[in-house]
């Protein structure tokens, strides 16, 4: 039996909800996004809330059942308040900046690496050593903060690369002598 799956998600407030099948579309003050349920579980409007439950009782239908309702959660989350994203660069001569509405970092390559952030997200680099991602969609944010970071991952000896702000590098002790 799915925990999460089980809560009603309530819509809040300055936010519309429409369930047409298995698709439920969110509008809100950020934007509109939308989310096409599995036909392993039912979706309904109930009370200002959405309830999700699974369709029967199979392994199948209960292991989408609390994803469902997550997601259901995501887009209502996004369109009223959005999401942030925070990278933070270590490293002598590593910095980042705005060029436009491109992201230019300088991660000891040869060249500076040009990143294309895709539509519907914002990047801001308030200090050269920071990235502020903001958007409505919570995976395509963290799809682009995973590929920012792949660019130059931290490393365990000294920390060096793009990390996460929350993020905590396990350090190794190095060569003795």
């Amino acid at each position: 039996m799915s925990r999460i799956g089980k809560k009603p998600v309530p819509v809040p407030s300055g936010v519309t909800a429409t369930i047409d099948g298995q698709k439920v579309v969110a509008k809100g003050p950020k934007g509109e996004l939308s989310f096409v349920a599995n036909d392993e579980v039912s979706l309904k409007l109930e009370d200002n809330a959405v309830v999700v439950t699974p369709v029967d009782n199979s392994k199948d239908a209960r292991s989408k059942w609390g994803m469902s309702r997550t997601m259901v959660s995501n887009i209502l989350t996004g369109v009223k308040d959005g999401y942030v994203r925070k990278l933070e660069i270590n490293g002598v001569g590593y910095r980042a900046a705005m060029q436009g509405r491109n992201l230019q970092l300088a991660l000891g390559f040869s060249h500076d690496v040009v990143y294309h952030p895709p539509e519907g997200v914002d990047i801001a680099c308030p200090k050269p050593t920071e990235i502020v991602i903001t958007g409505i969609d919570k995976q395509v944010l963290g799809q682009v903060a995973s590929e920012i970071r792949a660019y130059r991952k931290p490393e365990p000896y000294k920390g060096k690369g793009v990390k996460y702000a929350e993020e905590r590098i396990v350090r190794k002790e190095g060569k003795k002598k």
